[in-house]
């Protein structure tokens, strides 16, 4: 089952970031972003959070799930997508706490060609 484009809507209305919070789809799932940073997914109409100990901080005892097959633990955000401010203080806070996004390497003229076809 892949999650609908109005689980999406609903997760970023409830968020309330408005333009800040971005969704990229992805094999039928979606990644969140905030600030650039990947912050969570939503698999299977269900929204997972990146895990820190920000995030944790917030919680209390967060659900852990696995978004997709062979995927690290993240926390399962059920009864917080009904607690708009909860929510939007913990994807804050989680975008907070995670690293920049490493930028990406420019392409060489080498690489260029590499990836042309014959």
């Amino acid at each position: 089952m892949s999650t609908d484009a109005s689980f999406i809507a609903h997760v970023a209305e409830q968020a309330g970031f408005g333009p800040l919070l971005t969704h990229r789809k992805m094999f039928g799932e979606y990644a969140l972003y905030l600030h650039g940073k990947v912050v969570g997914f939503a698999c299977d109409n269900q929204l997972f959070l990146k895990p820190t100990p920000a995030g944790a901080a917030v919680l209390g005892q967060p659900v852990e799930g696995f978004p997709y097959p062979g995927a690290k633990p993240h926390w399962l955000i059920d009864a917080t997508l009904d607690d708009p401010p909860l929510l939007h203080r913990l994807l804050a806070c989680t975008a907070d706490a995670l690293p920049a996004p490493k930028p990406k390497a420019a392409k060489t003229a080498k690489q260029s060609k590499a990836t042309q076809p014959r």
